[in-house]
């Protein structure tokens, strides 16, 4: 059996919440892509993360069915996990920071897949909100508090894998804070939050509670 850690990344004030994370600290153990991708699947979780040079940061991420080239959970908490100052995706290198009780990444907006961001008038619309169809990846939201940057916001991926909802979503928040090019402070799904702030040259800094579960 493959070893792995459990981790809850994005979790609220208390610990509480926040989106369960696979890694698989031994990544050279399963080299093989589709044994990997297998493996993402029989976990469950909305990201698994294979680790092939911990002292570098070299990371691969699947989701039950797809392979990413970057991702936001799973950069935050690797990043808290391996305490390594960047870590290196296919579609960039990530720089990496703790803060505190907060685990940090530097990351640009395009590289992940773009998400439908949807605006709503109250938050309370995004709390009725049902699941939508699968075929697009929804990032539902609505301001709590402009003025203080305080969001509240839901992420469907819509990708059928069994995933109707993403407790937590580092690349959706990454993509709004770049699209209203402000600091942003987003409570998600049932009670995770995320901090986000811009950075010169189109980066944006992703930050959140890491809690070991499983280790």
């Amino acid at each position: 059996m493959t070893d792995y850690d459990v981790l809850r990344v994005f979790c609220g004030p208390g610990g509480r919440y926040g989106n369960e994370l696979g890694v698989v600290r031994e990544g050279s153990h399963m080299p093989d892509i589709e044994e990997r991708q297998a493996f993402a699947a029989k976990l469950g979780f909305s990201e698994t993360v294979f680790v092939d040079d911990p002292e570098r940061g070299v990371i691969d991420i699947y989701t039950p069915t797809l392979r990413l080239p970057f991702a936001g959970h799973p950069c935050v908490g690797t990043g808290w996990l391996l305490d390594v100052p960047e870590l290196v995706t296919p579609a960039g290198v990530v720089g990496v920071r703790l803060d505190g009780e907060f685990s940090w990444i530097e990351a640009r907006p395009e590289w992940p897949e773009p998400r439908t961001l949807r605006q709503f008038a109250t938050s309370d619309e995004v709390d009725a909100l049902p699941v939508p169809p699968s075929g697009e990846w929804i990032y539902a939201w609505a301001w709590e508090d402009e003025a203080a940057g305080r969001i509240r916001a839901r992420g469907f991926p819509g990708r059928g894998d069994g995933i109707e909802e993403d407790e937590a979503t580092g690349a959706a928040a990454l993509q709004l804070t770049a699209r209203l090019g402000r600091a942003l402070n987003i409570v998600q799904g049932a009670g995770s939050q995320i901090l986000t702030a811009p950075q010169p040259g189109g980066w944006v800094e992703v930050g959140g509670r890491v809690r070991l579960v499983r280790g």
